[in-house]
């Protein structure tokens, strides 16, 4: 039977174990989208989780949805990771960085360029968007032409270079969580009526041309991407026919023998297994919300390859040793999620610390 601690191929990595840090959103980069100091602490204190997905990181100045996030298509952003990712690997481990476009998820307060969001329908999403002047609401986003969409493929191609530029070892697509990409795979986000709308085929284009034109930039064995079947967030609708919808993604996504495919489990086990048949390489599996108890229960199944840690990593920066000799976690908080400094971030204390005060006091 494999185990969480016997290693594992990722692409062209072989991660210590099976373990994996989720991307989470913290909104800690500087007001251009670059990431300084602070970030590159945080990432390399959690490096002991092999393999380190990084945040949404915006390909454009259109992909961005949410105040201070990092992107990775300027000069100043790629320095800003390459010192992320220098420290990452001083420090024993490997890091993907994300690439998420938010599409229609966004406000024009939040953008450089304070234009109208592109999606793949002029159609909102229902839901706010925290800006500099409070909530907002994310307003009705200009449907993509042809040309625009080519384009949108490209920035990420290009965002892709530019992470590998950095230092990443590779980078993920980020395709769920009710994003661009998916809002694309959606019924009611992409009401196109061209060949990117209406059929099953046609709404799952967008997400194969990205991934390919990714993998054709930096390399198959370095690019991965990130699915959650039937979420419903940010208002998304994917229909009766989902789970056809995700069996011929998945199907194209296979040949061309990406690094991995990152499943968020949406509660469908049939058609997370149907996905594990249909994937030949590396599955990532995230189930939120499992107890800690039986966090590697997946792995050991053969349901997936590599686990992914969201919360309990943010919050534990020493968690693959806590969770090896069975030690008390750090409770994560939620008031610190997202902004701010240190506090909640890179203040988390190791169990060492934890030692260390205990003998002082004592």
């Amino acid at each position: 039977m494999t185990t969480i601690w016997d290693k594992a191929k990722i692409g062209r990595l072989t991660v210590p174990h099976r373990f994996a840090m989720a991307p989470m959103t913290r909104s800690r980069a500087q007001p251009d989208g670059t990431p300084g100091p602070l970030m590159a602490e945080y990432y390399a204190q959690r490096a002991l989780l092999g393999l380190l997905i990084s945040e949404g990181t915006q390909p454009s100045d259109d992909g961005q949805g949410y105040l201070s996030t990092p992107g990775i298509y300027t000069d100043r952003q790629v320095a800003g990771w390459r010192r992320v990712a220098d420290a990452v690997h001083e420090a024993g481990g490997r890091l993907f960085i994300q690439l998420m476009h938010v599409g229609r998820i966004n406000h024009p307060d939040n953008t450089p360029h304070h234009r109208q969001a592109l999606a793949p329908s002029a159609v909102a999403s229902g839901g706010k968007m925290f800006t500099a002047r409070g909530l907002m609401d994310e307003l009705v986003p200009r449907a993509m032409s042809i040309d625009e969409i080519r384009t949108t493929i490209n920035d990420f191609a290009h965002a892709a270079v530019r992470a590998i530029e950095a230092g990443a070892d590779g980078v993920e697509i980020h395709g769920a969580n009710g994003y661009l990409v998916q809002q694309f795979l959606s019924v009611n986000a992409n009401v196109r009526d061209d060949e990117y709308g209406g059929s099953i085929e046609n709404r799952a284009r967008f997400a194969i041309e990205t991934a390919s034109a990714v993998a054709n930039a930096i390399g198959a064995d370095r690019t991965g991407i990130r699915l959650s079947p039937a979420s419903t967030f940010n208002g998304i609708e994917e229909g009766d026919e989902y789970e056809s919808l995700y069996r011929h993604l998945v199907s194209k996504l296979a040949k061309l023998d990406l690094a991995y495919v990152h499943i968020v489990h949406g509660g469908n086990e049939g058609l997370v297994q149907d996905i594990r048949r249909l994937w030949p390489n590396a599955l990532l599996l995230n189930r939120g919300g499992q107890p800690l108890e039986n966090i590697t229960s997946d792995v050991e199944t053969g349901l997936a390859d590599v686990v992914t840690v969201g919360r309990w990593a943010l919050a534990n920066p020493d968690f693959v040793e806590r969770y090896r000799i069975g030690a008390p976690m750090n409770e994560p908080n939620p008031d610190t999620f997202y902004g701010g400094d240190a506090h909640g971030y890179t203040d988390y204390p190791r169990l060492s610390e934890r030692a260390n005060d205990e003998v002082a006091v004592n």
